[in-house]
């Protein structure tokens, strides 16, 4: 899969993307500085929220109250956070002169059409949207990469979803995901992952993380996750929806850094590395007298032993081959054995 000239997939680093969704609540400077800081931690990629919400969401929405919302409906949640498109089109243009890839989240047909004209190279599709199939079918028909998330999806719901990417013929991402904010061990499903590679083999695999810290984010590398993406803020002494599981920009640099350091160790075969070896050479042991062995007394396991350093010219991983040997000089305890006192 492949981003304007960002690479992903296995045998690359792990993209993380800094959500800034709406933690800017509705603050066009607010949103252009957390860019900047996504820019300054090692971001390579932003994502956004486009939230044209008459073509969204019905009246119905103005009685809905999200658990994480404080009392606030969904509808008037996103009036306040939502940026306009003028106001996204600067946003977009602030993040690419950061050199940042930007892309979007559309929650709408109207959504879609405007990133698609403003020229994003890829979409997003949150999870609540991941079943909603007329949607990811008109997305999909622009023919551009698409990153679904799969929070509240089983399997077999999912099933209908990646056939309309699989029959586009695009590159697209499945990321595991829990709508929880934040979620917690008891409900996050690291498990997911190896259950979306088993069941879409041609996704390239990723985790959206709603959970408190990166552990989680961190451990779905090891699993295969290509893709991370959590949500991005400032600072957590700010108030909104999504702040709770946001991380700060030292946490981005960390998560960055840590992810690329498990994907190096990912990709190691189990040997002895070349470092290794010196610390072979004393940390190994070498066969040895456990006591005084008079010349031709035949060798019984209780006469030797193996103790380090491993210079010796018998290691201890060739124990068995020397009992029932005899020695052919005598050998004092402690001493290292040679195959040459052997016979």
């Amino acid at each position: 899969m492949q981003i304007r000239d960002r690479k992903i997939g296995p045998e690359h680093a792990p993209l993380v993307i800094a959500e800034i969704g709406i933690n800017h609540g509705g603050d066009l400077d607010l949103a252009r500085h957390m860019v900047t800081l996504a820019a300054k931690s090692g971001a390579e990629i932003v994502k956004h929220q486009t939230h044209f919400i008459e073509d969204e969401m019905t009246d119905e929405a103005r009685h809905i109250l999200p658990p994480n919302a404080g009392g606030k409906s969904i509808w008037e949640v996103m009036e306040q956070c939502a940026l306009g498109a003028e106001e996204e089109v600067l946003l977009k243009t602030h993040a690419e002169a950061e050199g940042l890839i930007y892309i979007s989240t559309p929650f709408s047909r109207a959504a879609a059409d405007f990133l698609d004209e403003q020229g994003v190279p890829a979409f997003k599709i949150g999870s609540g949207e991941a079943d909603h199939l007329p949607l990811i079918r008109h997305i999909a028909a622009k023919g551009k990469p698409i990153i679904m998330s799969t929070g509240m999806q089983e399997i077999e719901s999912l099933a209908r979803s990646v056939s309309i990417l699989e029959d586009a013929g695009i590159d697209y991402a499945l990321l595991e995901c829990t709508n929880l904010y934040p979620s917690p061990p008891e409900v996050v499903s690291l498990k997911g992952v190896t259950e979306l590679r088993n069941a879409f083999p041609n996704a390239v695999l990723g985790f959206s993380d709603h959970s408190i810290g990166p552990e989680m984010a961190l451990a779905s590398v090891a699993l295969g996750a290509c893709i991370l993406e959590r949500h991005f803020t400032d600072t957590r002494y700010r108030a909104g929806p999504d702040i709770a599981c946001s991380m700060d920009p030292a946490e981005l640099r960390h998560l960055i850094d840590r992810s690329r350091e498990i994907h190096v160790a990912l990709h190691n075969e189990k040997k002895r590395s070349e470092p290794e070896e010196a610390v072979y050479r004393f940390a190994r042991t070498s066969v040895v007298a456990d006591r005084d062995l008079p010349k031709g007394h035949e060798i019984k396991e209780d006469d030797i032993w193996g103790r380090r350093p491993g210079s010796g010219e018998i290691s201890g991983q060739d124990f068995d081959e020397v009992v029932g040997k005899r020695v052919k000089r005598a050998v004092a305890r402690n001493s290292q054995l040679r195959w040459s006192d052997l016979e």
